[in-house]
């Protein structure tokens, strides 16, 4: 008999990823979305669409069943726009408070929490799961919002709910268009600013699906799980998107100090035009610090297995060709080896 997930968050990056994964691996899903939702990649995938939204408990109640085998929480705001910040709270923090009632109240046998590498704050160096979380006390709502929610899920833990707690570091990979995706967008379009002068790690997002349903299988209920595959400084990362995508690199990366002025300035503009900036204070802070995620426990909990940095960029690149993102020259470029295939 087919396992049951429900998915929440189905419509985004990471959830398209692991609804795509569930399914190939048999599990029934319920692919959890909002009315307003884009369904145009979820409706290729064999899952059965319900509709709700997180922030509505009443919603979540009508569309989870009883008993599902998993739920799996991936639903999330990852904006760094203080203007946005209530709206986020009620989806990372609220939001999470609900699924965890839900999952409760139906009996959920599990539930696989997406948290981040964010709700251990901004550090330096190298990290794992013994790190101490400073998320809490960020002056970064994303952060602060991340590791509330982990609170949340910690306090269904103490009321019997099994929960797993996934900590993906950057997620690189097919169904992005808003995260390191725009990376590679800006650099095909020549419009790429300058480059942090940070550094992290990457994974690939379909390495992300694969250990969620791991956890969900064997993960260690109240546990925490980073999960990373490759590190790299953005500089390097930029200069593998452009040999992707056959467009000059970059030489230098640009200073901290000049990403947090315009930064700065540009919080300042978005309060008299309204329009969100692309470089937010919150933004330069995080892109110019340099973290590093260790998941050794994840590689033997769970059997993560790591990916190559260009192998993920290569994938994406192949992937917004496809979709018609790119340049007619990137275009080719990337799609030139499947047309050989």
């Amino acid at each position: 008999m087919a396992r049951t997930a429900f998915v929440t968050g189905a419509t985004g990056f990471l959830g398209l990823n692991l609804v795509e994964a569930l399914a190939q691996e048999d599990w029934h899903v319920l692919a959890l979305h909002r009315r307003s939702s884009n369904l145009k990649h979820l409706s290729r995938l064999p899952a059965e669409r319900v509709e709700g939204d997180v922030t509505d408990a009443v919603s979540l109640l009508r569309a989870l069943p009883v008993g599902v085998d998993c739920v799996f929480h991936a639903a999330g705001d990852t904006n760094m726009w203080s203007r946005h910040d209530a709206r986020q709270n009620r989806i990372n923090i609220d939001g999470t408070r609900n699924v965890v009632e839900v999952a409760l109240a139906q009996r959920a046998r599990r539930l696989v929490h997406t948290s981040s590498i964010s709700a251990y704050g901004i550090q330096t160096g190298r990290i794992d799961e013994d790190s101490p979380q400073l998320g809490g006390r960020s002056w970064i709502n994303y952060q602060r919002s991340k590791y509330a929610a982990e609170q949340e899920v910690r306090a269904g833990i103490a009321r019997g709910l099994d929960a797993v707690i996934m900590n993906p570091a950057a997620i690189v990979g097919r169904y992005d268009t808003t995260g390191w995706a725009q990376v590679i967008l800006r650099v095909d379009a020549g419009r790429l600013p300058g480059v942090p002068p940070g550094g992290g790690s990457y994974c690939h997002a379909r390495a992300v699906a694969q250990a969620h349903i791991s956890a969900a299988e064997r993960g260690r209920c109240g546990e925490n799980y980073l999960l990373s595959g490759a590190d790299a400084t953005t500089l390097e990362f930029v200069r593998m998107v452009s040999e992707a995508l056959g467009r000059p690199a970059p030489k230098r990366t640009t200073p901290a100090w000049v990403l947090g002025l315009i930064g700065r300035i540009g919080a300042w503009t978005a309060y008299v035009t309204n329009r969100e900036p692309r470089l937010t204070p919150e933004i330069a802070a995080t892109v110019s610090r340099t973290i590093y995620v260790d998941c050794t426990k994840a590689q033997h909990e769970l059997g993560n297995v790591p990916t190559g940095l260009r192998a993920m960029i290569g994938e994406t690149v192949a992937w917004l060709a496809a979709e018609g993102l790119l340049s007619e020259e990137s275009k080719r470029r990337a799609l030139a080896p499947l047309d050989r295939q």
